[in-house]
């Protein structure tokens, strides 16, 4: 079985907490990391609807407790 389909696997849960691990050991490294131009874009988009009252900030504490219930 491959990594993807291993993942794939995973409780909902369980697939949030090796994000944040992944997460977490990609940071310590981060000026190693240079994001893709696809990701900049939306970062961008996101600033531009916050900026016009069309979208707003949630904290990632709430935000994993909203994934996990779902």
């Amino acid at each position: 079985m491959t990594l993807e389909e291993q993942v794939m696997r995973l409780p909902k849960a369980e697939k949030l907490k090796l994000m944040e691990a992944l997460w977490s050991d990609l940071s310590r490294n981060s000026e190693e990391f240079e994001p893709p131009q696809w990701h900049r874009e939306a970062l961008e988009e996101t600033e531009r609807l916050i900026a016009e009252g069309k979208e707003t900030f949630m904290d990632w504490e709430e935000s994993k407790r909203m994934l996990r219930e779902n």
